[in-house]
């Protein structure tokens, strides 16, 4: 089977008579990579100003297995990090000392160590609350619907305060009584399992329960950062990943930037050829 490189190869060969050999296409690659990368800081440094980041990670492939592909997206910009640590320093590292908007996250306890606030994605809350109501000795369910409607409570309540069908000062006394309904449900005694286990997860994520109705443009779940990976994911699929260093950087680089332009409705292709062409007259 040949690699997706090799495939390219053979694309342009066909299609358009181009000869190149997968390690000149490779290097060709990398030396785009290198002309546009002060645009990849420059998406660095808009995330950074965001007022809410979406972030998420997934296995990679850099040469052998024990690699992570992160990405950090907002509505303007996606940010795409390949590094061998899945830990918080990956998360400071992109976003910086003085990020002031809210991270979006679910709950790996890599996106705890920050200090920045917080909201944690609705949708695995509530993942979490389905697979506790199939525990065993779960036979009544009263408790795990409360957080259920709860939860989707929340989601309503933002979509509705985006859409302007209800006022900041609407959701301002909704988010009140959201707040003292989870204060109630964290107090009730609970014996079954699996209403224990949601209890302990929600009460230790009490303080990012209800961010994104503190600003509308925090969203309730994390599906944005999940959309951005899957392009990676299937390239993954593909490809396994990078197989030097060097891949990785240049695919961090040109995938940041042209996830980011297809976002925005601009035109990728030309944006590289402007900057090729830019590099051979300063030659």
């Amino acid at each position: 089977m040949l690699s997706p490189v090799r495939r390219t190869c053979k694309i342009l060969r066909e299609l358009a008579g181009l000869e190149l050999t997968a390690g000149g296409l490779s290097q060709m690659i990398d030396r785009v990579a290198d002309r546009v990368v002060g645009d990849y800081e420059g998406l660095v440094n808009q995330i950074r100003g965001s007022p809410a980041v979406n972030a998420d990670e997934t296995s990679w492939w850099v040469g052998g297995p024990g690699w992570w592909l992160w990405t950090f997206t907002c509505p303007e910009v996606t940010v795409y990090r390949v590094d061998s640590s899945r830990g918080s320093k990956v998360v400071d590292t992109i976003l910086g000392d003085d990020f002031g908007g809210v991270l979006v996250s679910d709950c790996l306890s890599s996106y705890d160590p920050p200090t920045y606030r917080k909201h944690k994605c609705i949708a695995h809350h509530l993942r979490a609350i389905e697979a506790a109501g199939r525990l065993a000795g779960q036979d009544d369910p009263t408790y795990l619907r409360q957080w259920t409607l709860l939860l989707n409570s929340v989601i309503v309540l933002h979509r509705l305060w985006e859409q302007k069908v209800l006022s900041d000062e609407d959701i301002a006394a909704k988010h009140l009584a959201l707040e003292a309904w989870i204060d109630q449900l964290l107090a009730q005694p609970v014996t079954q399992g699996g209403d224990a286990r949601i209890r302990n997860r929600l009460a230790k994520q009490r303080p990012h329960l209800l961010g994104c109705l503190k600003d509308v443009r925090v969203e309730p779940t994390n599906n944005r950062a999940e959309r951005a990976l899957r392009p990676a994911v299937i390239a993954r699929k593909l490809s396994c990943g990078n197989k030097t260093d060097r891949g990785r950087r240049s695919w961090e680089v040109l995938a940041s930037l042209g996830a980011t332009y297809h976002q925005t409705g601009r035109d990728f292709v030309a944006f590289l050829a402007d900057r090729v062409a830019l590099a051979t007259k300063g030659r």
